[in-house]
């Protein structure tokens, strides 16, 4: 037998690319290539790529590592080194709604972390607690990324399935990681916003979903609107932004129409710009807007929408790596909640 590495890790009879006349294929880079290019042993590359660096390796050597593998093209078999430890290279990520802007920029963040540790990423909506649970038990799945979790997703996973759970409620979720978004100071900015220009009659409308980070922005808003006169409606969100319009004119209709409005997301806040020039109501000369997401729509609306951004691509990102933390045996750090920032546009105006 011999003593030779496999060929993933043999050096090649010539240089990556062709020779100086052109001819010969082009050779694939291999596991010592990256090794020399990044400065590092041959045996931390191969930790890095096998899903084992855990502590053992500092981050920056595994930023240099990616690094030299992305310029020379490396990939590394990811079939056999998952056949080796057990699994399937595969994580699903659940979402309430494919369709909604925000777990886009979740999606995104959660496929580039993917990246970095070998992995693939499923994503699906309308799951439940007995889905979820069956598609943990069934093995399909390395582990599980749950964003936005509703009432009825919480619970009923088996207890060694690897699941993290992202914009949620960490306690409903004792014992397992959570990644959580700092909503309720993106909403008392943006009513802080509001009141700081003069506005004291406030409309809000409110989801009327039951998911944790709902509840939050409609409590965040209870507490930072106590004092002033506030109107408000719900709004089913999986209904875009035709529903929201609807809610929206209710709201507007009348004597006493507020002369801000704060929405639960920009979809919402984008059917309340279709009502408002409905009934002649300019923004903001007339009446200031103020959105929660920071989803693309918000910059396209006439005129750009004030709202809240909510880092999406960093808690996909934090949520993956926090995933593949549990999938390496480790026991993940607490992650703070992720900052959420209020951006002013032209939506908003003094009183």
């Amino acid at each position: 037998m011999s003593d030779s590495p496999p060929d993933e890790d043999r050096p090649g009879e010539g240089p990556l690319g062709d020779g100086p006349s052109g001819e010969g294929p082009r050779r694939r880079p291999t596991g010592r290539d990256v090794a020399r290019l990044a400065g590092v042993s041959q045996a931390t590359v191969s930790l890095v790529f096998s899903g084992g660096a855990g502590q053992r390796v500092s981050e920056p050597t595994r930023e240099r590592i990616h690094a030299a593998a992305r310029e020379l093209g490396y990939r590394p078999q990811a079939a056999g080194r998952q056949l080796r430890l057990g699994r399937s290279g595969m994580v699903l990520l659940a979402v309430p709604n494919l369709l909604g802007p925000f777990f886009g920029r979740v999606l995104t963040g959660v496929h580039e972390e993917a990246a970095r540790h070998g992995l693939a990423v499923v994503v699906s909506s309308g799951w439940d607690a007995a889905a979820l649970a069956e598609a943990a038990a069934a093995g399909r799945f390395d582990g599980l990324l749950v964003c936005s979790p509703d009432d009825r997703q919480v619970g009923g996973l088996p207890a060694d399935a690897a699941a993290v759970f992202l914009d949620a409620d960490p306690a409903a979720h004792p014992g397992r990681p959570t990644v959580e978004l700092d909503l309720a100071s993106g909403m008392r900015a943006a009513v802080d916003h509001l009141t700081g220009l003069g506005h004291r009659r406030i409309g809000y409308l409110r989801s009327v979903h039951s998911a944790h980070t709902f509840r939050v922005r409609q409590a965040a808003f209870a507490a930072a609107s106590a004092g002033l006169e506030v109107r408000e409606l719900a709004v089913s969100l999986n209904e875009g932004s035709r529903e929201a319009a609807r809610a929206a004119r209710e709201l507007l209709a009348g004597p006493g129409r507020p002369g801000a409005v704060v929405c639960d997301d920009d979809v919402v806040a984008s059917g309340l710009y279709r009502a408002a020039g409905e009934l002649g109501l300019r923004i903001p000369a007339d009446l200031s807007v103020v959105g929660m997401d920071d989803i693309p729509v918000a910059e396209l609306l006439s005129p750009p929408l004030t709202t809240v951004n909510l880092p999406g691509e960093r808690l996909g990102r934090a949520g993956l790596a926090t995933l593949a933390a549990l999938l390496d045996g480790e026991l993940p750090a607490p992650v703070p909640p992720l900052a959420t920032t209020l951006v002013v546009r032209r939506s908003t105006a003094a009183r």
